[in-house]
């Protein structure tokens, strides 16, 4: 049985991710994202994505991209060819967090707030407040 982990990884993209087709016609992507560990060495987790702003988001992102990915983590073992147990991570990703989407989302929130205090849509003033 395989323990699912709710979790964050944070690491760049070991190559382009690829966008696939489903047997019953559904999008979806796959790819490989390196994260460091404390160590200095790395560990790769295999990753795929479902949801249509999972799809999209990975599909703006290259090799060598910073991006940051919640979801379903799911951990394993494996024999390497030289005998070693070597860990497997897999992560079903929920959402995607990279420095692209962060720059979409602070350009739509300063388009969303007002430019003046004028502007704020209360109908009282604060007084008394230091």
């Amino acid at each position: 049985m395989r323990a699912m982990i709710d979790a964050l990884i944070c690491g760049r993209l070991h190559g382009a991710p690829v966008a696939r087709t489903s047997k019953a016609g559904s999008a979806f992507v796959t790819g490989k994202v390196r994260v460091p560990m404390r160590d200095g060495e790395a560990i790769f987790v295999s990753v795929v994505g479902f949801n249509e702003n999972v799809v999209r988001a990975l599909q703006a992102l290259g090799d060598g991209d910073s991006v940051a990915l919640s979801g379903e983590l799911s951990a394993s073992a494996y024999v390497h060819k030289d005998g070693t147990a070597r860990p497997s991570l897999d992560l079903l990703v929920h959402a995607v967090l990279s420095p692209f989407a962060l720059q979409r989302r602070r350009k739509a929130a300063s388009a969303a707030t007002p430019a003046a205090a004028g502007d704020l849509p209360f109908d009282d003033e604060l007084s008394g407040v230091a």
